[in-house]
């Protein structure tokens, strides 16, 4: 399965900061919607990625604190993006490997969505129950 296909599925709904935002409105927002990360855009471009994992870090660094702190200063600067056109198993073991659990989607120069691990367990669970069925039913309708 094709990352686009996994787009497809879950919609391209983007939620973005800046990065001269602070710290504690992206948190707000990200809780807000139930999600794990921003994507940090500037004039109309992605300049970063800030995730629970940042805003951890930042809090840790600043002793329990992120008043004050900018996006800037903590987000995953320039993130390592993936094309639409990848399989699924490609993007795990990338994720895998670089310990990255939200990766965007770039085609030609327009980020088209941003996925995460959890979408990624989800289509691969998906896409195994419906190979199960389709066995099952071949396997129900061929001869004895």
């Amino acid at each position: 399965m094709q990352l686009r296909e996994i787009l497809r599925i879950k919609g391209s709904l983007l939620i973005t900061t800046t990065p001269d935002a602070m710290v504690s409105d992206g948190v707000s927002v990200m809780s807000e919607k139930d999600i794990g990360s921003l994507v940090v855009m500037n004039e109309g471009r992605l300049v970063g990625m800030l995730t629970f994992r940042e805003i951890l870090q930042a809090v840790h660094k600043n002793k329990g604190s992120i008043q004050g702190v900018r996006v800037d200063a903590v987000m995953v600067k320039n993130p390592r993006t993936i094309a639409p056109n990848v399989e699924v198993d490609e993007l795990r073991s990338v994720m895998l490997e670089h310990h990255i659990r939200y990766m965007p989607v770039i085609e030609g120069e327009a980020l088209i969505g941003v996925l995460s691990f959890h979408d990624v367990a989800r289509a691969v669970l998906e896409e195994q129950a419906f190979e199960n069925r389709m066995l099952k039913g071949y396997i129900k309708d061929s001869p004895t």
